[in-house]
Order: C-alpha cells, then structure tokens, then sequence
C-alpha cells in the first residue's frame, strides 16, 4: 500500500551527515560517549518518529542554508532504517563500554557506512529490508515503495509544495 505522505528527504540527508560526522569523530578520538550521544538522538527520533538529528536540521533551514526536499514517500521505511541503525549503535556503544574496542567500532562504521550509502547513492538499505519484509507479508510492514521506485531508492516524485 502506497500512502502518499510527504517525507523532507533533506531532513533524512541532515541527520545521516550528522550521524557518518560524529561517529567519525567519536572513532578518531576513541570517544565512546561521543557514539553514545549519536545513539541517543537516534533512539529518541525514532520513538519521536522524527530523524534523530531534526532539530539541528529545523535550526539549518530557519536560517536559510538548507532548503527542503520534501518527496511523495513512506516515512515508516526510513523509521525503520533510523530504529535499526539505533540498536546496531546501542549494541556497538554497549560493547565498546564493556571493552571489545574492535567489535565496537565495527558495528558503529557499519551504521556509518549504510548512513553514507544512502546520503551519497540515495539508496536506503534498512528502507529496503523493510519493503521487502512487507513482500513477505511480515506483520507491521504494510508499505510498499512509491510507484517507479525500486525499493530503498530515493523517489523521484516531488510533492506541489516541494522544490
């Protein structure tokens, strides 16, 4: 099903930047916390059904450096991708607080490296796990990618108010 919702693919680009920046930071620094803090604004925009990061978008297009990109899409896939992303993050900050460093760092560079496949190509893996969950009639993945899309790309419908 197809629910033609408008989705700020800008807000989604802010926060997959921010979240590849900071974990960076936090590996080259071997911060920990750093991560943990990423985590929590990934958690908490997920059960906020927001992108972790929106309010440092919401501060960047007030003042006029970042325009909207608002596309005929399906949120739920991209909350899904952010929830995912958020436990693989917990389970990476957990392990690096219990101590195996590498393990760690290596479930963190993989949100980094999804975060930067979907800001660079435009193509969502955890949007597209959840479409195709939902072609396996798993319950609670109703959605199915907007039409001419195929599953975890970014759509190329612009919605009359989007630019």
């Amino acid at each position: 099903m197809m629910n033609n919702q408008n989705v700020d693919h800008s807000a989604l680009k802010t926060n997959q930047a921010l979240i590849i920046a900071l974990n960076i930071i936090a590996f080259i620094l071997n911060t920990p916390l750093l991560a943990a803090v990423v985590t929590l604004a990934i958690v908490i925009g997920t059960l906020r059904k927001v992108p972790g990061f929106s309010f440092i978008y919401r501060s960047l297009k007030s003042a006029g450096w970042i325009k909207p990109d608002i596309l005929q899409d399906n949120p739920e896939p991209h909350r899904f991708a952010q929830g995912f992303g958020g436990i693989v993050m917990l389970i990476g900050t957990g392990v690096l607080y219990a101590g195996a460093s590498t393990f760690g760092w290596a479930l963190i560079w993989l949100v980094i490296a999804l975060a930067a496949l979907n800001l660079f190509a435009g193509f969502c893996v955890g949007c597209a796990l959840y479409y195709w969950l939902g072609r396996l009639s798993v319950p609670g993945f109703s959605m199915s990618p907007p039409s001419d899309t195929f599953p975890g790309m970014k759509p190329k419908i612009k919605t009359a108010n989007g630019s």
